[in-house]
């Protein structure tokens, strides 16, 4: 299959989870007429979220302008394991829909919760606690899939261990928002994963 096909793929595919987060980041920002300060995290946690999100998203970037750029780091996967990648890619897309849509005006850039931050438990947050850090490091492993490149999804592998490491984090903050009503909630679902 022609390398178009997937880099056409990947673009498509990223750039419209890109215009999903954007349009429920700013309406959030505008809704509540509130901007979270990202110096919440500390200055050393958003010095490597900062560093580490260059290099994520600069990554696609370059194998969507020229494919040969990141040939150093080529798999050589076969091309139904490139078309799961899409396949992948797809349903992430349709999950950050689903997850921003559930929360809405809540979602902040930080491990901070809004002034007037509703608990939600509906859409994927009736099973997950955290489902964008899920859905967004699995969007960059279907990105590495398609674009058969090992490095791209690595940095999706750091990322979500990134966010797993200030999880605890926002999750103490969350406690102390909404204690014991969050504390059971807690018992309900899981971090990460549903839990069974």
């Amino acid at each position: 299959m022609n390398e178009n096909i997937f880099r056409i793929s990947a673009a498509l595919i990223l750039f419209t989870a890109i215009a999903i987060s954007s349009y429920f980041r700013l309406k959030a920002d505008k809704d509540t007429g509130e901007k979270i300060s990202r110096k919440v995290d500390g200055t050393a946690m958003m010095t490597v979220i900062k560093l580490a999100g260059l290099v994520l998203w600069l990554s696609p970037l370059v194998y969507l302008v020229n494919p040969q750029w990141m040939a150093w780091s080529k798999i050589e996967l076969p091309e139904w394991v490139r078309l799961f990648g899409i396949g992948l890619g797809v349903l992430c897309v349709v999950l950050i829909f689903w997850l921003f849509s559930s929360i809405r005006s809540g979602i902040t850039p930080t491990s901070a919760t809004r002034t007037d931050h509703k608990l939600v438990t509906s859409g994927p947050y009736r099973w997950v606690r955290h489902p964008l850090y899920t859905v967004g490091s699995s969007l960059f492993i279907s990105f590495g899939i398609m674009a058969d490149n090992w490095f791209i999804a690595v940095l999706g592998i750091l990322a979500f261990i990134a966010m797993a490491v200030r999880t605890p984090k926002e999750e103490a903050n969350l406690i102390e928002k909404f204690c014991n009503e969050y504390r059971e909630y807690m018992k309900q679902t899981g971090r990460f994963l549903p839990k069974f």
